[in-house]
């Protein structure tokens, strides 16, 4: 990193994002990304504010200490609000510690609220997993989401810490079901949940199911669980239903009893069950990919040839790409959120 440059670069991402930037402040956010390096000058370097926390993060080779010094010491100049200030290197291995590479001030590993359209969310900048509890990127499908859920219900697949629940669920939506195998995210969400009171409404308009995705949805698909190894595991017993909204943000790759996530492999397998598990004639289906590797247009005909196999037309399929704090250089965004209506 050429730590000279770095400031004049820092200055013309937020002279870029500006108007972006105007506009989430008069709406309530205060959680954005600051510099998107890749598309920004500086490959592998990400800087996110999280209300008073700012999190830097690397993806390649770490920092230096002195470029990390650089790296602070430009932000503290630009940004007009006070900060805490953290480091994490996320290619680091499971036995190593983000410590190796930066020591933060105490005060800013503390728990954090930071808010999106006025809706508070929790975060962290180091905790037991790697990625930080609110993805910023996928704040266009949530303000895609909250002005079309209201008295509806919604499916929230692979929840993680139920960011999309909570925006539907502060948006009106009728029932919100947030499914998801880590007691550790559900529990992120439902503290989450309650710093917007949505922990005083009646259990079944906001749900937070601690299962594995897969028996879940082939479940209420009315598709059998399937899984050699699934027939001797326990599962909760669901009744086929449909939802209005089904949302399916799965990760790149996981194995459970039950099925193995492959989203460039093999995303047919989780999209059919959750299209079958949404209403026709009207429900919708907002699929994610997040895999740089899928291109939009081949993983898009994917999800039509699916649904016709599946027995469902799609009758449209809107694009919604990430807002401006997420450049591209070429367009072709990393994240991937594709709005089927059925």
């Amino acid at each position: 990193m050429n730590t000279s440059l770095f400031p004049s670069q820092l200055t013309e991402a937020l002279l870029r994002r500006q108007p972006l930037l105007t506009s989430l402040h008069a709406e309530g956010t205060n959680a954005y990304r600051i510099f998107h390096g890749i598309a920004e000058g500086v490959p592998g370097l990400t800087i996110d504010r999280y209300g008073p926390l700012v999190l830097v993060q690397s993806f390649r080779e770490p920092f230096l200490p002195d470029e990390l010094t650089a790296i602070e010491n430009a932000l503290r100049e630009k940004l007009t609000h006070s900060f805490a200030f953290a480091y994490n290197h996320r290619s680091k291995s499971s036995t190593q510690s983000f410590d190796q590479w930066h020591q933060p001030q105490p005060e800013a590993l503390a728990e954090f609220q930071c808010q999106e359209f006025g809706t508070s969310y929790l975060l962290r900048a180091r905790h037991p997993g790697i990625d930080p509890w609110l993805f910023l990127d996928l704040r266009a499908g949530r303000r895609f989401l909250r002005d079309r859920v209201k008295g509806l219900s919604v499916l929230n697949l692979f929840s993680y810490t139920c960011s999309i629940g909570i925006t539907a669920a502060t948006a009106g939506a009728r029932e919100v079901w947030n499914v998801d195998f880590s007691s550790s995210n559900l529990d992120v969400g439902r503290r989450s949940a309650a710093l917007n009171a949505l922990n005083t409404l009646p259990p079944a308009q906001f749900l937070t199911l601690e299962q594995d995705c897969w028996p879940v949805m082939r479940q209420l698909a009315g598709l059998p669980v399937g899984g050699r190894s699934a027939r001797s595991r326990k599962y909760t017993h669901f009744q086929p239903r449909l939802f209005d909204w089904v949302i399916l943000d799965p990760p790149a790759w996981a194995k459970s009893p039950f099925g193995a996530v492959d989203v460039a492999g093999d995303y047919p397998s989780l999209f059919k069950p959750a299209l079958l598990a949404t209403r026709p004639e009207g429900g919708h289906i907002m699929a994610v990919n997040h895999l740089p590797s899928v291109e939009l247009e081949a993983w898009l005909g994917i999800l039509r040839r699916c649904a016709t196999k599946a027995g469902r037309s799609i009758r449209s399929i809107e694009v919604i790409s990430p807002e401006a704090d997420f450049p591209s250089f070429d367009g072709n965004h990393p994240l991937k959120i594709a709005v089927c209506e059925i």
